[in-house]
């Protein structure tokens, strides 16, 4: 049997006799177009749509839907991961309950009747990524939801000068690859390694040879993240120059306290030597004699008078 541009008015198919050709009698051609009709009144329940992809980051939560059908009496879900061997999780509306089969606790998976039947998987794991495929089954007949779980895995950036004092930009762990760029743009070289477990490392290092002591950016972009990181890289003659140029200020600056404390110490000395008498004590001296002269006077007189008056008495035997 041959088809080609037949078009469906009706049951059985009509076809133009120009389109169609049946070596067949009447029997098997009524035969194929009753089959015919059937195929395009009832599609086959088992048909799949397309698979929908999906990311999640790794520690984050991931939930997929089945249809929305209220009238579902039981939902499965056929997990297929990467690593690891198949499992099954199935749920029964009228008992409200979650069979397991070859499926750990640590996906942690539950159902939630009012997000149409989800399946949560609260920290998304590397051991996760996978094909899901839902089946809700109705009344109606069998309805499927096929993901594709792609999980993200953000790198661990970090920024440094090499040996050579070139910078070095390096996106570690990450799933998938990093890309690395540099400001300003210019030559560089870029690494990637690859690990069993998926990620992959990007290490990038800038080779312009005029960036000595200049900033140079590292613009990492990735799934999970942008981020930006500056750095200045010297050359190993420019530090000695300046670590030669510090130990000298600090020289500098010892010498010249050291010399402030020499005449400080000695200038001292030599004032003690040559200062001049205190000529204000010497008044003091002077006017403390003159206050005590008048005194010393009188007492003399005193003692003259005395004097004589005993001499007096002596010689004429008075008592």
């Amino acid at each position: 049997m041959r088809l080609l541009g037949c078009h469906r008015q009706g049951l059985p198919l009509e076809c133009n006799s120009a389109d169609i050709s049946l070596r067949s009698t009447d029997q098997n051609s009524k035969a194929a177009s009753d089959i015919l009709g059937h195929l395009f009144t009832h599609p086959s329940p088992s048909l799949s749509p397309p698979g929908n992809r999906m990311a999640a980051q790794v520690g984050h939560i991931a939930v997929m839907t089945c249809p929305n059908k209220t009238d579902a009496t039981m939902v499965t879900w056929k997990i297929s991961p990467k690593i690891g061997g198949p499992c099954t999780l199935g749920y029964r509306a009228d008992q409200k309950k979650v069979d397991r089969t070859n499926c750990s606790d640590s996906m942690n998976c539950e159902f939630r009747s009012n997000q149409s039947y989800a399946l949560e998987i609260q920290q998304v794991g590397m051991a996760d990524e996978g094909n899901y495929s839902c089946e809700v089954v109705t009344q109606e007949g069998n309805f499927h939801q096929m993901y594709q779980l792609t999980v993200l895995v953000p790198p661990r950036l970090s920024l440094y000068c090499d040996d050579h004092r070139n910078p070095v930009c390096e996106a570690a762990a990450g799933r998938p690859a990093a890309e690395i760029s540099w400001v300003p743009e210019n030559n560089s070289m870029t690494k990637a390694d690859s690990h069993n477990n998926g990620t992959v490392t990007v290490l990038s290092r800038f080779t312009a040879h005029s960036t000595d002591g200049k900033t140079v950016t590292c613009m990492v972009y990735h799934t999970t993240l942008n981020e930006t990181k500056s750095i200045a890289c010297s050359s190993p003659q420019s530090n000695l120059i300046l670590y030669i140029s510090i130990a000298l200020g600090f020289l500098i600056i010892i010498t010249f306290m050291a010399v402030i404390y020499y005449f400080k110490l000695h200038g001292c000395r030599l004032c003690h030597k040559t200062e001049p008498p205190d000529t204000s004590l010497t008044h003091s001296l002077q006017d403390d004699t003159t206050e005590v002269e008048p005194y010393t006077t009188y007492v003399q007189k005193e003692n003259t008078i005395y004097n004589s008056v005993s001499d007096l008495t002596v010689g004429q035997n008075l008592p």
